[in-house]
């Protein structure tokens, strides 16, 4: 793949919204009077595509595009730009001018010219963490003008060079693991693990009161959950696929080195099965 200079929009994932892109913008040290403040996620009012439980599985359309197959011309792509201090400031510099706007400056999916836009844009900075580098890279060069993402996602892939898309799919991962913080210019929540945690937990309570679940398979889907947030952090960089071929293959993993057992995967499967069933998990 042939790599050039700076520029790419991203929402990384499918589903997003178009995001204006506006020009650039001078980044300054001095914090505007009136610049936007960023919240955590745990005081954020919820948004679509917000999700509980890490947002894995296909509980609502924005998770079913998330698993769309990624495209032969695509499939096993890997990227070639280190995350370094360099990659990542020109990933900030492109998102901010023309991602934020849409996807929020901490990459919640809840930026201003997001709020009427259908399907929502994605909260890239949580789904970045849980999608592979050719369907990240698939989704950003292609845009949403297609099925079952119908959305107003932009293709870039004819404006925006190589590099600068990795550069990109680099800072949004950066965002979601804390390793970058975001600006300050659109506004919008950060990606906060303890709320999602606290989510998680809501979640889980009330499948066990609406007898969906017990409160042991409610244990053991913490338990492995907890196991594959390790193994996610652990391969960033050398992922690939949607989030159905990550999770399968995670827990695979996770069987073969002995962390879990087959009959804990295949509980896990089951309750995930039955929370997006009722409607707990989207």
């Amino acid at each position: 793949m042939k790599k050039h200079a700076v520029l790419v929009l991203i929402l990384f994932t499918a589903v997003l919204a178009a995001c204006a892109a506006p020009g650039v913008v001078e980044e300054s040290t001095a914090v505007p009077e009136n610049t936007p403040v960023i919240e955590s996620a745990a005081t954020a009012a919820p948004r679509q595509g917000m999700g509980v439980g890490n947002g894995m599985g296909p509980g609502n359309s924005m998770m079913a595009r998330h698993m769309a197959v990624v495209p032969d011309e695509y499939a096993g792509f890997t990227n070639p730009v280190p995350a370094d201090e360099e990659s990542l400031a020109r990933g900030a510099e492109t998102y901010a001018n023309l991602c934020a706007t849409c996807h929020g400056d901490g990459g919640m999916g809840d930026g201003p010219a997001g709020v009427s836009l259908d399907p929502a844009p994605a909260p890239v900075a949580h789904t970045s963490q849980m999608l592979g580098d050719d369907y990240l890279f698939w989704r950003i060069s292609e845009g949403g003008a297609m099925e079952p993402f119908n959305s107003a996602m932009i293709a870039w892939k004819d404006s925006l060079d190589e590099e600068a898309r990795w550069d990109v799919i680099n800072y949004v991962r950066a965002l979601g693991s804390g390793q970058a913080a975001p600006g300050r210019r659109m506004g919008g929540a950060m990606f906060d693990p303890a709320a999602e945690a606290t989510k998680q937990a809501e979640m889980l309570a009330a499948a066990v009161l609406q007898g969906v679940i017990t409160q042991a398979e409610a244990d053991t889907f913490t338990a492995v959950h907890t196991e594959l947030d390790a193994v996610m952090a652990g391969q960033r960089g050398q992922m690939q696929g949607g989030m159905a071929d990550m999770q399968a293959e995670m827990l695979a993993e996770l069987v073969a080195d002995g962390r879990i057992t087959q009959a804990q995967a295949d509980q896990f499967n089951d309750i995930h099965d039955r929370l997006l069933a009722v409607g707990l998990m989207q």
